[in-house]
């Protein structure tokens, strides 16, 4: 975004663009760009210097914040408020640490409130297992969106994470996969189960030669012309491997995710491990996942109340 900027205000956001670049991938950088991009926009509306913002300024973008709407007439949400706020206060800190600004007018800006919420979708054990088990042709895309699948619910792994390994990232004789740089630019080994790791074999012998053809792609799982996939696409096969299942949820890559660590969970593995498994920096992140579902709840009732049977 430069249009409508001033040339100084321009250059400090590319200062920042290439501050952020050194310490984060590509989707949190521009994550973090389109933040500060709109609360640029913002500053240009209302006639304010970059440079000459106050602390009330600010209190009064965040009051925007909670007012604007989008396109559906619904407020954004409290997550999507904290990650505007938070990109504001990482610029300022950015200017007052290469002396741009005296003072930061950011750093007594309180976030909004975490919305810790539940996942909206989880699958079941049952629902899991009827989708994994449908896909089971043998023609090389099939056999790819298998070992995707089960990969995804094997590791709980990000989907940018999955369409950036290579088949030197999975060692199926000792049941391991590592992701290089996934969120935070942190690497991490992961444990595959045993079906997991039969289906990206089955996959590789037989599925990958046929989809690579002549092209030397350096992905596990290439696209169908060779390429990365991405993510659209991959959020395509779970679509319609859910739809051919019949499973009746809006089933997405990261609903995999976090079906893996409900059900961890219910297994009782300890929330450390799962946070472990996930990639989380904070354990107060994986805790969402500790909270009682409606389901367990009907069950304690049924087993215990006088009248629950």
């Amino acid at each position: 975004m430069s249009a409508g900027l001033t040339k100084k205000t321009a250059r400090l956001r590319q200062l920042y663009q290439d501050e952020i670049a050194a310490r984060y991938g590509a989707r949190t950088i521009e994550g973090y760009l389109a933040h500060v991009d709109a609360f640029l926009s913002w500053l240009l509306k209302s006639g304010t210097d970059l440079l000459g913002v106050r602390t009330d300024d600010l209190l009064e973008y965040q009051s925007a914040l909670v007012l604007a709407r989008k396109k559906d007439g619904h407020p954004y949400s409290i997550e999507h408020q904290r990650g505007r706020v938070i990109a504001v206060k990482n610029l300022f800190r950015f200017l007052y640490r290469r002396g741009y600004v005296l003072h930061d007018p950011a750093a007594s800006l309180e976030l909004p409130r975490s919305d810790k919420r539940l996942p909206r979708v989880v699958l079941t054990q049952q629902e899991a297992a009827k989708i994994l088990d449908l896909c089971r042709g043998r023609d090389p895309l099939c056999l790819r969106d298998r070992a995707i699948l089960e990969t995804f619910y094997a590791t709980g792994i990000r989907a940018s994470e999955l369409a950036s390994l290579t088949p030197y990232d999975v060692d199926t004789k000792e049941r391991t996969l590592r992701v290089l740089l996934g969120k935070g630019g942190k690497d991490r080994h992961l444990p595959l189960t045993r079906a997991a790791c039969s289906a990206i074999d089955s996959y590789v012998t037989n599925g990958r030669p046929a989809l690579l053809g002549p092209k030397k792609a350096p992905y596990l799982f290439p696209a169908d012309k060779g390429g990365r996939l991405q993510r659209a696409v991959l959020s395509r096969i779970v679509a319609r491997w859910t739809q051919h299942a019949k499973v009746k949820k809006h089933v997405t890559c990261h609903t995999f995710r976090h079906s893996m660590a409900t059900h961890l969970l219910k297994g009782r593995a300890d929330i450390r491990h799962i946070q472990a498994l996930l990639g989380h920096t904070s354990l107060n992140t994986t805790e969402r996942y500790t909270r009682v579902e409606l389901s367990d709840l009907r069950e304690v009732v049924r087993r215990a109340h006088p009248r629950g049977r």
